[in-house]
């Protein structure tokens, strides 16, 4: 049977109305604002809307997140059955990155976090080596983040999540060491650089799609890539731990004007600053072998993969445009590849990707309130 054309909404995620209710429990949870004040406590309101939240307890500057794996514990149950590998080292590391590089980008240093792993039934943690592959990542993870992990929720939740599987989460806290390095868009302006790290693959984000695709290649998950690899092995490749890379920005004395951490939403992402700016992108970088695949299999259009997809296109960071090789060097001296990618311009709220020829509208991406 061969792949018939696959759109993220048919796999099931349709972020149109996803994002409908997110702005309904931002404009709740703006309104709690102020029970914060009774504890002597104050938020940064710039920060409702970004990918963490920042508040300010006596003096330090706090920032706190909550994610979730998403479906790619399915792709490594399925892989497994394949190849006899777990990657539940590989998945873990996805988990604690989904939290982390999402806390980074409002410019704080990752200190501790806590794991939510909900199984279908307790019978899940018999499996000695794949339990012993998840700790193991996790910690791996924490390790390289210099984060400590606190603790965390191991609940059996039998008849909401099916036996024999899981659903891992991650909440994590860190400190912004001054506010220069607080990262919230007001330093944002016309004529910044845009600079986009590399991904290593899918990451945690379009697996939905990738699994609807895998159900319709006739070798499904073992199809080969061009690069060897099959798909299932490509799509449990671990994401980038982006805070070793902010680490390493402050270290040169690097203050990023704004972050962004591509994740759903693809690189209509890189608009989601609450002012209205054009992010004009001047040159892609190569797209891993993994998403490639799956444009061609889907059917999907450039402006499908990469409004829904990184492609090849982790992070980014926006700085002024003196400093743009700063963060490529930077970059390049932990092991990864970054482009000086495009820049910032005045007027109206959009992205174009002009080597492609496309262009997102503001009415795209609608995350902020």
């Amino acid at each position: 049977m061969e792949p018939t054309k696959l759109t993220y909404a048919a796999a099931g995620v349709d972020y149109h109305q996803m994002d409908a209710l997110k702005l309904i429990a931002q404009r709740a949870a703006r309104a709690t604002a102020a029970n914060a004040s009774r504890n002597g406590m104050s938020e940064i309101e710039a920060s409702r809307g970004e990918s963490a939240y920042v508040m300010e307890i006596a003096g330090q500057l706090i920032a706190s997140i909550t994610e979730c794996l998403g479906t790619k514990a399915l792709v490594a149950d399925a892989v497994r059955a394949l190849t006899g590998r777990s990657h539940y080292d590989s998945i873990a590391q996805d988990t604690v990155a989904a939290a982390l590089n999402d806390l980074v980008s409002v410019g704080a240093t990752p200190i501790s976090l806590h794991a939510y792993w909900s199984t279908g039934n307790s019978e899940w943690f018999a499996d000695a080596a794949r339990t012993r592959d998840l700790v193991r990542g996790w910690k791996n993870a924490c390790d390289v983040c210099h984060v400590a992990w606190g603790g965390g929720e191991t609940p059996a939740l039998n008849g909401v999540i099916e036996p024999g599987r899981i659903d891992l989460a991650a909440s994590a806290v860190g400190i912004v060491r001054g506010r220069e390095r607080l990262t919230v868009g007001d330093r944002l302006v016309a004529g910044d650089a845009i600079v986009l790290v590399e991904s290593s693959g899918i990451h945690a984000n379009g697996v939905s799609l990738a699994r609807k695709l895998a159900e319709q290649l006739p070798d499904g998950y073992a199809t080969r890539l061009d690069d060897g690899r099959s798909f299932g092995e490509a799509l449990l490749e671990p994401t980038i731990l982006y805070p070793v890379l902010t680490e390493a920005l402050f270290a040169a004395g690097v203050l990023p004007h704004y972050c962004v951490n591509v994740t759903g939403h693809g690189w209509r992402k890189l608009m989601r600053h609450r002012s209205a700016f054009t992010y004009r992108i001047h040159m892609v970088p190569p797209v891993p072998p993994v998403l490639s695949f799956m444009q061609r299999a889907a059917q999907m259009t450039a402006s499908e993969a990469y409004a829904s997809l990184n492609m090849g296109a982790g992070f980014a960071v926006f700085v002024a445009a003196t400093e743009a090789d700063k963060v490529t060097a930077a970059a390049r001296a932990i092991g990864l590849r970054a482009w000086n990618a495009g820049q910032v311009e005045a007027g109206a709220k959009r992205v174009i990707i002009e080597p492609l020829g496309i262009e997102y509208q503001s009415d795209d991406l609608q995350l902020r309130d």
